[in-house]
């Protein structure tokens, strides 16, 4: 029985160690994988903030993102910009669709994560968790790293492999928008 028991121990220890390995910009559930989260700078006044994040289907069923969470912010939603009457507006959606072998890259522009109330600014070098709901692979929480302001993407990271930069201007908020593009691999 003592054996056994400081099998178990061990074995809790062990994962314990571990678990700040696996922190990072990618986290993975079922056949959904989050790379690349990362957000913008923001001051300590600013209402609001966005997460943007690349969101890999290797399954052969398309899934979709249905909300999100994190500690720094009282509420996130699932936001997109469009045109109405010829002015860019920014409105939430209720989910992002993630075809099956594809991949939605959430960016500057367009589709993203709205932190509504922020708790904390956004400092440049911090992260913070973000947990995705997703109909199928269930909740992901990936770990966000905030860069400067207007930045287009986490440091590091190549431009997009179709060109697309996203960025549309206007804005919200200072700038806290984001894009997306579906990317069928």
């Amino acid at each position: 029985m003592t054996t056994r028991r400081n099998a178990a121990r061990s074995a809790i220890l062990a994962a314990a160690l571990l678990l700040p390995l696996s922190a990072g910009t990618a986290a993975a559930a079922g056949t959904v994988a989050v790379t690349e989260a990362w957000a913008r700078a923001g001051t300590a006044s600013a209402p609001t903030g966005a997460a943007y994040v690349t969101l890999k289907n290797s399954g052969s069923e398309a899934d979709r993102l249905l909300g999100a969470s994190s500690p720094v912010a009282e509420r996130a939603e699932l936001h997109t910009h469009s045109m109405d009457k010829g002015v860019m507006v920014m409105q939430a959606v209720p989910a992002i669709d993630i075809p099956a072998g594809g991949s939605v890259t959430l960016r500057p522009g367009g589709t993203h994560v709205m932190l509504i109330g922020m708790k904390q600014a956004l400092t440049v070098g911090s992260r913070f968790p973000l947990t995705l709901t997703f109909e199928k692979a269930g909740a992901v929480t990936a770990e966000v790293s905030v860069e400067r302001a207007g930045a287009m993407g986490p440091a590091g990271a190549t431009a997009p492999h179709d060109g697309h930069q996203g960025g549309h201007g206007g804005g919200h908020q200072g700038g806290h928008e984001g894009g997306g593009h579906a990317h069928p691999q």
